[in-house]
């Protein structure tokens, strides 16, 4: 993993790799799968949140494409596993061209060696919550030509990002020009307090601990976009297959939305 291994805390789980753990990858350490365990105690339902998270990144991926979007920033890209953005893009259009963004070193350093032969990508190691660094990367000039539209994606992010995020989405709105899209997908708390309190409890003793918010919350997330259909939902019942929906569409514990830039 280089040099950027030699600066992980490995006694300290962090959300990215207990992630991966819970999408069956390897980029973890005993810690997040102990972290992982313990949120599966006190919600049984944590895999299931997981995966539905990550078919919603799919689709939506599939809808930026038939939009005619072939450029993807995705912001807080986490360990690569499988359905990262760029294969689900690669699937649909080769020519995609995906930029990854990441400050946690085992996510950016495994990143960066799964696209060692993946055309039109890159990873850039830097904090979503740094826009001067993400857009001024020798990766993102190349890649991405801000011209045209743009994908930004922040799929399961922003609910590590504690203080207001409004003025951290106008500084990337600003560079999107009309026709852009943005993809988020956010923990909630709105329909089981009690057991995501829990859950929330396991989150302080990581190095990220978790900020919900609610669906109301997306018109202002989305503040200079359109909302697509069908809106802010649980990201199960985002242009979901029938298989891919759940019954109790609240266990996902994610919503989940797609704007257009007007």
């Amino acid at each position: 993993m280089g040099s950027s291994s030699h600066e992980v805390d490995v006694s300290l789980p962090n959300p990215a790799r207990i992630y991966d753990y819970g999408l069956g990858g390897h980029h973890n350490f005993a810690a997040d799968r102990e972290a992982f365990h313990q949120l599966l105690e006190v919600d049984p339902d944590s895999r299931t949140v997981v995966r539905s998270n990550r078919a919603f990144l799919r689709r939506a991926v599939r809808f930026c494409l038939d939009r005619g979007i072939t450029r993807f920033l995705d912001l807080g890209s986490g360990v690569p596993t499988v359905g990262n953005v760029h294969e689900a893009a690669h699937e649909m259009n080769p020519r995609a061209r995906v930029v990854y963004v990441d400050n946690e070193p085992v996510a950016a350093a495994q990143t960066r060696r799964l696209l060692q032969d993946q055309p039109n990508t890159a990873i850039i190691e830097a904090d979503l919550r740094d826009p001067d660094a993400v857009l001024t990367a020798p990766a993102t000039a190349e890649l991405l030509d801000f011209s045209e539209p743009v994908a930004l994606v922040m799929a399961s992010v922003l609910h590590w990002v504690g203080d207001d995020v409004a003025d951290l989405l106008d500084r990337y709105r600003r560079v999107l020009v009309p026709g852009s899209a943005l993809v988020i997908s956010h923990l909630t708390d709105e329909d089981l307090p009690e057991q995501m309190r829990r859950v929330e409890a396991i989150f302080d003793e990581t190095s990220a601990p978790v900020t919900y918010r609610p669906r109301s919350r997306a018109a202002e997330l989305f503040t200079g976009f359109d909302i697509v259909e069908p809106g802010a939902v649980y990201c199960s019942e985002w242009r979901a297959e029938p298989h891919e929906r759940l019954a109790e569409p609240e266990r996902s514990k994610i919503w989940a939305a797609v704007g257009i830039k007007s």
